[in-house]
Order: C-alpha cells, then sequence, then structure tokens
C-alpha cells in the first residue's frame, strides 16, 4: 500500500508552497487507494503554537485534503531518544562542542581557501579529557556521521540522482539544547509509520541524501521520493519574502474556490496545461507526477481570479443556495437571480454588491453629452414591473425618438440604470430591478 504524508511545522499558517507539497503526496496516495498522513512537525516547543495546528486543519479541510489519521512528532520524543542511542552504539552518532561563532569562521576560512564549506569532523579527535572539559563548558550537539560515499537513488521527478556524501556535511540531529532536529525525527517517523512515498521540494535534495544513510541505518525501508520545482513569482523572483502573503486562509477570505486553487496546483509546472476540474476525483485521475519539470515554476495568484469565476458560472443554485440567501435575495427571486448574475461575478463575495444594486438602485453615471438624451428616453421607461420584452421594446422607442444605435444608444442606458459600463445582458437583468433612481 502507498502511504504518503504531508508534515507541516506549526510555526504559521499554510501558503502556496506548503500546499503544493501537501496536494502531491496526497493525490498519489489517493490515486492508489492508499494512506495519507498529517504529521504534525512540532518538535520546536518554543515556536509551535495550537491556533496554527487548528489553522492547518481548517485549510486543508477547506480543500477536500482529507488526513486518514494526525500524527504529532511532540509525542515521539522517547521514541527518538531510542533511536539516538541506536546510532550512538553503533558508532554514527558523535558529541561536537563547537559554537555557533566558531562554526561560521570555521566556514569561511574553508570558502577562503576555496574549499566546500563542509564540517571537519574535528570533534572525532578530542581526548575523553577534552570531552569531559568542554561538556562542562557548553552544551554539546549531536551529529549523525555519513559513509562518505556516493549516494545514489531514482527521483520520481528529477530522474537519476548522485551526491557525494564526502561534499555534504554531517548533520545536526539534536542542538545543544536538546531539541530533536527535523531530520531525526522525519526518518523514525517515515520508518515506523511505513511511509513509502516522499513529494517534497527540490530545496530538500542534499536532506533526501543523508536521509537515505541514516534510514538504512536503522534497518528502515527508503522511501520512493520526488523532489517537485520551487515555485516563483510571475517574474521568475523569489517567493520566500512574500508567502506570508500567499497564506492560504488569505485566499479563502478573497473568495478563492478551492476547485479552482487545487486544479492550478495539480497541473502548474507540468506538461500538461491547466484546466479547471469539477471534483476532487477528476484531479486525482488525471494527476500525474512523472509530467512535472525541474525548472522554476512561476506562481501569479492572480490567475486564480477568472478560474474561481469560470468555475462558480457552471455552479447551480443549490451549489450557492446558502450564499445567496446570506445577502438577502428572497427564495422566489434567488433563481432568477443566480442565472443573471453568475456569469459576472469573480467570487461569491460580488454577489452582495449586485444584489444591494437590484434592491436599491444605483447612481446614475451620465456622460455630460448623453444627459439630453438619458433623460428623453428614461421619460419613456414605462412603470414597473418590468419582463423580459421591456427592455427591447423600450429602447426600439428610444431609438425610433432620438435616431441613436449601436453603442451610442445602449451604453448610456447600461450606465444610467446600473451605474456602470459592463454588466450582464439589460434584457434579462432590467426585470430584476426593485428600484430605479430616475
Amino acid at each position: 500500500m502507498i502511504t504518503t504524508r504531508f508534515a507541516p511545522s506549526p510555526t504559521g499558517y499554510l501558503h502556496i508552497g506548503n500546499l503544493r507539497t501537501a496536494l502531491f503526496n496526497f493525490l498519489i496516495s489517493r490515486q492508489a487507494g492508499g494512506e495519507f498522513i498529517l504529521r504534525i512537525d512540532d518538535t520546536d516547543p518554543e515556536r509551535s503554537k495550537p491556533e496554527y495546528v487548528d489553522g492547518i486543519k481548517r485549510d486543508l479541510e477547506w480543500l477536500g485534503l482529507h488526513w486518514d489519521r494526525v500524527e504529532h512528532q511532540s509525542a515521539r520524543f522517547e521514541r527518538y531518544a531510542e533511536v539516538a542511542d541506536q546510532l550512538r552504539d553503533k558508532g554514527l552518532f558523535y558529541e561536537c562542542f563547537e559554537t555557533p561563532v566558531e562554526l561560521d569562521l570555521k566556514r569561511k576560512k574553508q570558502l577562503n581557501m576555496g574549499k566546500p564549506p563542509v564540517y571537519d569532523r574535528s570533534a572525532l579527535s578530542l581526548s575523553d579529557a577534552e570531552s569531559d572539559a568542554l561538556r562542562g563548558d557548553r552544551a554539546p550537539h549531536w551529529r549523525f556521521k555519513l559513509d562518505q560515499s556516493r549516494i545514489e537513488w531514482t527521483d520520481g521527478i528529477l530522474g537519476d540522482l548522485s551526491i557525494d556524501a564526502a561534499s555534504v556535511s554531517d548533520p545536526v540531529l539534536i542542538r545543544g539544547d536538546g531539541q530533536v532536529l527535523y531530520t531525526l525525527a522525519s526518518i523514525c517517523d517515515d520508518t515506523d509509520m511505513g511511509v513509502t512515498h516522499v513529494v517534497r521540494g527540490s530545496d530538500h535534495v542534499t536532506n533526501t541524501a543523508t536521509q537515505i544513510q541514516m534510514i538504512r541505518a536503522i534497518a528502515g525501508t527508503v522511501p520512493s521520493f520526488a523532489h517537485h520545482s520551487l515555485l516563483t513569482g510571475p517574474k521568475g523572483e523569489g517567493l520566500s519574502k512574500r508567502l506570508g502573503s500567499l497564506a492560504l486562509r488569505d485566499m479563502r477570505d478573497a473568495g478563492i474556490q478551492p476547485m479552482a486553487l487545487l486544479s492550478h496546483l495539480a497541473r502548474l509546472g507540468s506538461s500538461d496545461p491547466v484546466e479547471l476540474r469539477s471534483s476532487m476525483g477528476e484531479i486525482i485521475t488525471g494527476f500525474d507526477l512523472t509530467k512535472f519539470g525541474s525548472a522554476p515554476t512561476k506562481f501569479d495568484e492572480a490567475d486564480l481570479v477568472p478560474i474561481t469565476a469560470k468555475y462558480l458560472q457552471g455552479l447551480e443554485l443549490a451549489d450557492v443556495a446558502e450564499d445567496v440567501a446570506a445577502i438577502g435575495v428572497p427564495a422566489d427571486k434567488a433563481e432568477d437571480f443566480w442565472t443573471v448574475i453568475r456569469s459576472n461575478i469573480a467570487t461569491l463575495e460580488d454577489l452582495g454588491n449586485w444584489w444591494a444594486l437590484i434592491e436599491n438602485g444605483a447612481t446614475p453615471d451620465i456622460d455630460p453629452e448623453d444627459q439630453e438624451f438619458v433623460a428623453q428616453a428614461m421619460a419613456m421607461l414605462p412603470e414597473g414591473p418590468f419582463d423580459s420584452t421591456t427592455w427591447g421594446a423600450w429602447t426600439a422607442e428610444v431609438k425610433q425618438a432620438t435616431g441613436r444605435k449601436g453603442k451610442g444608444l445602449f451604453m448610456p442606458l447600461r450606465k444610467a440604470l446600473t451605474g456602470m459600463s459592463h454588466g450582464p445582458d439589460m434584457g434579462a437583468l432590467l426585470p430584476l430591478l426593485q428600484k430605479i433612481r430616475r
């Protein structure tokens, strides 16, 4: 059985980059009838917050990315300690005593000498007495001792990869303050929970190499890894400074529809065109991880607006009945209102503006050169109620009386009745108008 996981850190709200990883893992598990685990990476007690956990769950539920079970890394510290002891017993886990300042100086010296900034393993040459003395002065951190050979695997997106472990620093797994870091917790969890496939960003490629060695060191089964490209802005700029403004909860508040967002991300960066899907089932069926490339993928949140609008246009009243009722549209007018308005909204939040226009009328927008014409035409507009023939009959009469035609006839009348130069077909909108400001 295919088992995947999404492992967000509850130190903030989910953003578009997080979603891409969550979606890919969700889709491949659902395609295979497998298991999708939501794993909360809450090993950092200072930065992890319950409200962020709640926010992560709310965002995933809004999008329909339902998990099969939830795991919390904060409940597994005893297990991580057991694995750390196993690695110590095998001689693969060692104490280091350098301070951050000392490590930074070492890195700078190596770079100045034209060498890669790889940890020099000087801690391994310390005598017991030297280690005891340092331990009394500072808390040690612990590193995994890599086998400095080539690490090779076939990536589900990037193809065959090979990394020389000698070019990588032995990863720190436990900090000086005792905090278990991501790499140790992740390899324990992936092994214990039977994770078979891991999809994540290409910035984790080097991490994957070290994790492969670590999983083998604890006699685990190495998952199949796939690394998707990172998202950039529409001009190729990095998103790192903008991710806070691309939070999923903000997109939800802006009226972006889940199906529009999922349809977009399930194809963005692949060789398939982005196409609106009407259901999660369609997205699952049409997803193909092998069609994604390694090049940075441009994301523009503005692209979500027309996709949302297209999605809304395909909905029936039953799909939005609560939203329509919430803005005060009477039940007997709801069907006509939705039929007329749905092709002229970008999000459901636009419904309120259209109902306000229908219920209260609009401030006329009349160009100076059209004032006499509009006054004459409005005098010819019959008293309501209007029906589907009113607009055609009225404009025909105005045309005959004034000699105006085409845009010069219809646009001034639209702007006088709605205050706008765009909108639904006036023949369909006019019967809905409950008040006209003459």
